[in-house]
């Protein structure tokens, strides 16, 4: 039996593929500017990620061709490559488009797509998203028209959204409907820290529309893995020790969520992130997607999954991170 058939799982959207409770993301998968890619991390143990999550049960890889411009893409389906058969048809896909400004007409996105599939060596995707709400000269429509002609040629399965406001998505899950096809998923920032999706309407409207939530940084980029104190005086690679949230005021103010998220955690041998992610998970039709630089990361995020938190407990996490949103 394979761990896969022990996890929670989750549909995207109203008809698309059935995947395990918990993503993978692979921002930092190739990416020197935000992340430390090169240096703290090498292709060796992304490569190890890689297997880990997949051994642990976790499918569902998230790239985008802006990612490490196209590095991410291309290591995943090298990656995929070089896992022994039939194993690597475990990997299901999502990527995302970037809405340039020079990508003007529908064909435009049919070759964003062929690029992304020619890097990822795969025929199709499980799962392709736009990955910013921009129009320039290709309007929503047309865009959305592109994607659904995607679906019905068989590249993509499904369509998704990133970072799309309440009113964005029910637009373009209005322009799908209009050739067929559903509007799978949303990815916004959501975490403990970040719980902005549930006041700005973004939730409340996919809920109603039947449209999924891929929760991206669910870690808050590390802050809720409980790694960085105030005592540690341990300093995040990359851009993002530029984040105030990272300075030993702000992770003194970030020390009550913390304990709480290390005393819940004790209790049934579990880490502060994989308390976190387990909050995400408990709110319902939301897919956290936190990243794996190592094998480690990898069956430390599988963790998150198999258990739940008490009512009290989700209300006492709920509460304690109010003020940090």
């Amino acid at each position: 039996m394979s761990p896969t058939a022990d996890l929670q799982t989750i549909t995207l959207g109203p008809d698309g593929p059935t995947v395990p409770a918990l993503g993978v993301g692979t921002w930092a998968w190739g990416d020197s500017l935000f992340w430390d890619y090169g240096k703290a991390y090498s292709d060796s143990d992304l490569h190890a990620a890689f297997d880990a999550c997949l051994d642990a049960g976790l499918t569902l890889f998230d790239t985008a061709e802006i990612y490490g411009f196209g590095q991410s893409e291309r290591l995943l389906g090298r990656f995929m490559q070089q896992r022994p058969q039939p194993a690597a048809q475990g990997a299901i896909v999502a990527t995302k488009y970037f809405p340039l400004p020079w990508r003007f007409s529908k064909q435009s996105v049919a070759d964003a797509l062929a690029a992304s599939l020619d890097r990822l060596q795969v025929a199709s995707v499980a799962l392709y998203q736009v990955h910013w709400p921009l129009s320039f000269l290709l309007s929503q429509k047309d865009l959305m028209q592109a994607l659904a002609a995607e679906v019905k040629r068989g590249r993509i399965g499904a369509v998704g959204v990133s970072n799309y406001s309440a009113n964005q998505m029910r637009e373009a899950h209005g322009y799908l409907a209009e050739q067929g096809v559903p509007l799978a998923v949303n990815q916004v920032q959501y975490s403990l820290l970040n719980r902005t999706p549930e006041t700005n309407g973004v939730i409340a409207t996919a809920r109603e529309l039947g449209v999924t939530i891929l929760a991206y940084s669910p870690l808050a980029q590390g802050l809720l893995t409980g790694k960085y104190t105030p005592e540690a005086d341990l300093k995040p690679a990359g851009a993002r020790w530029l984040d105030p949230r990272f300075s030993q005021s702000g992770l003194t103010k970030l020390m009550p969520v913390i304990q709480a998220l290390r005393d819940m955690g004790e209790k049934r041998d579990r880490t502060p992130a994989q308390v976190a992610l387990n909050w995400l998970v408990s709110q319902g039709n939301v897919l956290p997607i936190p990243g794996a630089k190592n094998a480690h990361q990898a069956s430390q995020n599988a963790g998150a999954l198999g258990w739940q938190l008490t009512p009290e407990e989700k209300a006492q996490l709920t509460q304690l991170t109010q003020s940090h949103c």
